[in-house]
């Protein structure tokens, strides 16, 4: 008989289950779409907040013989605007402002909207219909007639801009916070902790909050391009950022006049916001892809 037939065979590696997150940060990794979008917001954030270190051109300062250079001349890559700013310097400062009015809204709506949405959804009751008649009544006009109405009754300015788009954002969050919290609230192991004496507000903390973030984060996440869009129409309308700030919503309506001049010029604002935009979107597709949130 041979010896390795006399010999136990060795036991198979016991296969470790892998955390939730390491599973999302796995699938995230393996698609090259989503980290490719989430390299190019990265930059885009990496830009702004370094941009005074980059060794660019005074975003602020214009010169009238220098107006509306176009892209190539040298000393600005891309060219100047309709004042003899360089827009390359603009337009990296420019991020500063987009990004954050487009990414503070959501971020004060999905705490706000996440609280309210989860207190109804497991409250129920009379609470839950205060909350959600409440919040019905903001669904009854369209998102972006409800940002100008609200901005303009506030005033141009960013701390106005940032307010009236938190409160265009609160509705839709708390709807599916209280959705989702609903969904939970019935669940086996619900009753089992309320069967133990558990307060209400621990069973919220403890059982609740973890199994219904998650979709509620990837919806949040789903809606910043759409906020930073809503924030460069503020901008562009002329109640959002005032001049002189470099903001990309700003910067496409002084360059409008300028579009018959250089018209390759005028569009560089709005391709910026399109990128961004559509980044945002691919990024949250693919988080949502990977966190497996199923309608």
């Amino acid at each position: 008989m041979a010896l390795s037939e006399t010999l136990p065979a060795e036991p198979e590696p016991i296969a470790i289950p892998q955390g939730y997150w390491s599973g999302v940060g796995a699938r995230l990794v393996r698609d090259p779409l989503t980290v490719i979008c989430a390299s190019v917001i990265l930059a885009l954030i990496l830009g702004a907040i370094f941009a005074p270190w980059l060794g660019l051109a005074d975003p602020y300062k214009g010169s009238m013989i220098a107006r509306l250079k176009p892209l190539g001349t040298e000393g600005h890559i891309l060219g100047t605007d309709e004042q003899g700013r360089d827009m390359l310097a603009r337009l990296i400062y420019g991020g500063r402002l987009t990004l954050f009015i487009g990414l503070m809204p959501v971020v004060l709506a999905f705490f706000i909207g996440s609280t309210l949405g989860i207190l109804a959804g497991y409250v129920g009751g009379i609470t839950n219909t205060i909350i959600m008649r409440t919040v019905d009544v903001f669904f009854a006009f369209p998102s972006v007639l409800l940002a100008i109405a609200i901005s303009g009754a506030l005033g141009a300015g960013i701390v106005n801009s940032l307010v009236s788009l938190t409160i265009v954002f609160i509705p839709p969050l708390t709807r599916v916070a209280e959705a989702v919290t609903s969904g939970v609230r019935s669940l086996d192991y619900i009753d089992a902790a309320r069967a133990t004496g558990a307060s209400a507000l621990t069973v919220i903390r403890v059982h609740v909050i973890g199994n219904v973030l998650s979709p509620i984060f990837v919806y949040a996440t789903s809606l910043t391009s759409v906020c930073m869009i809503l924030a460069a129409g503020l901008s562009f309308l002329g109640i959002g950022v005032r001049p002189p700030e470099p903001e990309w919503g700003l910067m496409l309506n002084t360059l409008r006049s300028a579009i018959y001049v250089n018209p390759w010029l005028s569009a560089l604002p709005g391709v910026m916001i399109f990128v961004t935009s559509l980044c945002l979107n691919l990024l949250s597709d693919g988080l949502r892809s990977a966190m497996n949130v199923r309608d």
